[in-house]
C-alpha cells in the first residue's frame, strides 16, 4: 500500500509518498513528472517515515545540514537509479554538472543523465538541484528553476 501526505515548506506545498517504511517520492505541487496513477494512494499524515521527513525538511530549510537517515526507495530504470545514486554523493553546498556525472558513469550522453536527473522522484533529499550546466548556469528543474535557485541559496552555493 502506498501512503501519502502533504507537507508545507517555505518553497510551497509538497506531496510525499511512501511504501513499506521507505520514502518513494517527494514532489512540489505542480512539479513535472508527478505520478499519474495515484488513485490507490492512502492519505496518512502519521506514517512514520513522514514524521522523519518533516524533521529533515525543517532542519534543511533552517539552513542546517541534516544527515539523511530516511530509507529511500525511488522507482526507476537501472540507469536512472545509478544516476540518482551519484546525486546522493554530491556534498551539501557543492554542485556538479551533468557531464561530470556522465563521465563518472562511463555514459557518453550528458543529455541522458539530464533526463534521469529530471525524473528524480525524491526532490531535495536526492539532491538533483545540485546539478548545473557545464557553463555554470542554472538549468532545468522539474519543480521550477525558481525553486532550484532557492535550494542552492539555502546551501550557500554561488551560481550564475
Amino acid at each position: 500500500m502506498i501512503y501519502t501526505c502533504l507537507i508545507n515548506t517555505p518553497l510551497g506545498e509538497m506531496r510525499a509518498s511512501a511504501e513499506n517504511g521507505a520514502l518513494t517520492g517527494l514532489w512540489f505541487i505542480g512539479q513535472k513528472y508527478y505520478p499519474t496513477q495515484t488513485d490507490s494512494w492512502v492519505e496518512s499524515k502519521e506514517y512514520p517515515v513522514f514524521e522523519l521527513l518533516r524533521g529533515w525538511l525543517s532542519d534543511y530549510f533552517s539552513g542546517k545540514h541534516p544527515e539523511l537517515d530516511i530509507e529511500l526507495n525511488p522507482s526507476g530504470t537501472d540507469f536512472q537509479k545509478s544516476v540518482w545514486e551519484m546525486l546522493l554523493k554530491i556534498p551539501y553546498g557543492k554542485v556538479t554538472t551533468y557531464g561530470d556525472i556522465a563521465k563518472q558513469l562511463n555514459c557518453k550522453s550528458a543529455r541522458a543523465v539530464g533526463g534521469a536527473v529530471g525524473h528524480n522522484p525524491i526532490s531535495i533529499l536526492i539532491p538533483c538541484h545540485r546539478v548545473i550546466g557545464s557553463n555554470g548556469n542554472i538549468t532545468g528543474y522539474a519543480g521550477g528553476t525558481d525553486k532550484k535557485r532557492a535550494l542552492l541559496q539555502i546551501e550557500n552555493i554561488d551560481f550564475k
